[in-house]
């Protein structure tokens, strides 16, 4: 377990140093704010979807390192997808974070897997599904 611990924190620490997505994103077409007003955490995700296809994404904002290397995961997985394949990782992403989601599912999320242990720490698992929850509610609302 010391390994996995190390191995969570050098994740957490390199996406919450050094985020590949947190930027502006001048020509998004979905915008959203997630606020978490427990611990402040306050993000805005921003993603360009052509041809129900996430193309592009970023977010902007502030808080703690859960909530910011979670959404720069969620970004490492889901651009590039079609907005289902999106919609079922962030189905998966919350579900492993409630402790139901099985191991297989797990794996499909890839490195945002490792905040798994985070369902042990009720008063991070606002942080960690933050980014998670916005993104389900921007694409569930753009159903044709």
């Amino acid at each position: 377990m010391a390994d996995n611990r190390a191995f969570y924190n050098e994740i957490l620490i390199d996406h919450n140093m050094h985020p590949g997505h947190k930027h502006e994103l001048p020509d998004a077409d979905m915008e959203m704010r997630g606020y978490n007003p427990t611990c402040g955490d306050d993000i805005t995700l921003r993603l360009k979807v052509e041809n129900d296809v996430v193309v592009d994404g970023a977010f902007t904002g502030s808080g703690c390192a859960i909530s910011q290397a979670s959404a720069d995961m969620m970004l490492d997985l889901v651009i590039g997808k079609p907005r289902e394949e999106a919609l079922h990782l962030a189905d998966i992403f919350l579900r492993m974070i409630k402790g139901t989601a099985t191991e297989d599912e797990i794996d499909e999320l890839e490195e945002a897997g490792i905040l798994k242990d985070v369902s042990h720490m009720p008063a991070r698992v606002k942080c960690a599904v933050l980014g998670w929850h916005t993104l389900e509610q921007m694409l569930d609302g753009e159903e044709e």
